[in-house]
């Protein structure tokens, strides 16, 4: 079998929701600058009546033998190193070689070991193991050694929905009520807000944690956005309020920073969504950044890779939950996975509105758990009844 054609499907279509989609946006590292802490959430743009006009970019492997892979969404700039950097090093190659693959396109790209490039090459090999099992005929878990249970957990990340104390604690209370046992909400203020941002950020987690009760688990993510001294200052604010656990508390570059961050509060800290392979992972685990690794599969260096890095952190006895990028491929990761290492997966509410808008199959929990999916590969197939444009990218 080899690789014939690798092709990027730019697909268009219209997705009915009723109101604002997008409610509020997360604190950003850039919000130090008054002109960016000032603009509003991310949107979709809206058609009117309810409907948003959706995109999202596929990418398939196609194969000698009539198999094809597929993975995404993607970026538009992930799809452009796929096209120029990666396609011609795939063609006519076995794509049951991932390994091989992976470790060809790693080494043309030292310039890309992190961002776009190393995107590219995490979608392609995610295709790549979706080829795989579906020319075994198993689904991707299989493969990988599992399954090592039958469902996984799922908590409901809730970024994009409103961090006003009243309309979060209702919108905790509706999902706990849907079956959820874990929550994560997303901090709008950070240090640029100065005493009544942090004022804000404590009405939130009190707010929520009172809807959802004291034994549901609670998260809270920084995204990037704190640093020391702002922990320093949140930490006995938030204590009271038993987090599971704080995210991404300071730019993936101060690592250092994490680990002290982690020294200096109560409570686990959770990193690495925005970190890239085994090598950049490694260096977190030595200086002790995180009680928790959160590797983006789409990102991070695609199954292949995360499966090493989840071998790293079981030797330091972190845990690994995947960031939320992809439902179907970190379910099966986690799945092939020991259920102490990965306990959890991340559903991405709004986020799997999207990303899985175009998908006809897709993988959403029922009373807050995950069932495995059985079908060969990884389960992604195109809805074309819900492909209303497209456009091949070249």
């Amino acid at each position: 079998m080899k690789i014939t054609n690798i092709k990027c499907r730019d697909l268009r279509g219209t997705m009915d929701y009723p109101g604002t989609f997008w409610e509020e946006r997360l604190a950003r590292p850039v919000d130090i600058y008054p002109e960016h802490r000032a603009a509003g959430p991310e949107y979709l743009e809206s058609l009117g009546n309810g409907k948003y006009l959706m995109r999202a970019i596929f990418v398939e492997v196609e194969t000698d033998a009539g198999i094809t892979g597929l993975s995404g969404p993607v970026g538009r700039g992930v799809a452009h190193a796929i096209l120029s950097e990666f396609a011609g090093l795939l063609l006519d190659q076995d794509p049951l070689a991932v390994e091989l693959l992976w470790d060809v396109m790693y080494r043309s790209a030292v310039h890309g070991r992190k961002g776009s490039s190393m995107m590219a090459i995490s979608a392609l090999d995610c295709a790549l193991w979706d080829i795989r099992g579906k020319w075994a005929n198993a689904p991707v878990y299989r493969l990988l050694g599992g399954p090592t249970r039958d469902s996984i957990p799922a908590y409901a990340s809730m970024l994009g929905f409103s961090v006003e104390p009243e309309a979060a604690a209702e919108r905790a209370r509706e999902y706990a009520a849907k079956g959820y046992r874990a929550q994560k909400w997303f901090f709008r203020a950070g240090p640029g807000d100065g005493p009544a941002g942090v004022e804000r950020n404590v009405a939130l987690v009190r707010a929520v944690r009172e809807a959802i009760g004291p034994d549901d688990d609670l998260m809270l993510d920084c995204w990037m956005s704190w640093d020391l001294r702002y922990a320093q200052i949140m930490a006995p604010r938030l204590a009271p309020y038993n987090p599971r656990w704080i995210e991404e508390p300071a730019l993936p570059d101060k690592a250092d920073i994490v680990a002290q961050i982690r020294r200096a509060v109560p409570f686990p800290v959770a990193n690495g969504e925005h970190e890239y392979t085994r090598w950049g992972f490694r260096q977190l685990l030595e200086i002790g950044a995180q009680d928790v690794l959160q590797p983006d599969i789409y990102w991070a260096g695609g199954i292949s890779e995360t499966v090493k890095i989840a071998t790293l952190a079981s030797t330091y006895d972190v845990t690994v939950i995947p960031h939320g990028h992809s439902t179907h491929a970190t379910a099966h990761l986690s799945a092939a996975l020991p259920p102490n290492l990965c306990f959890i997966q991340e559903y991405l509410v709004k986020w799997n509105a999207i990303h899985q808008f175009f998908l006809k199959h897709k993988l959403e929990p029922e009373n807050g758990v995950i069932a495995l999916p059985t079908a060969p590969g990884l389960g992604l197939e195109i809805d074309e009844a819900v492909v209303e444009e497209e456009t091949v990218l070249d």
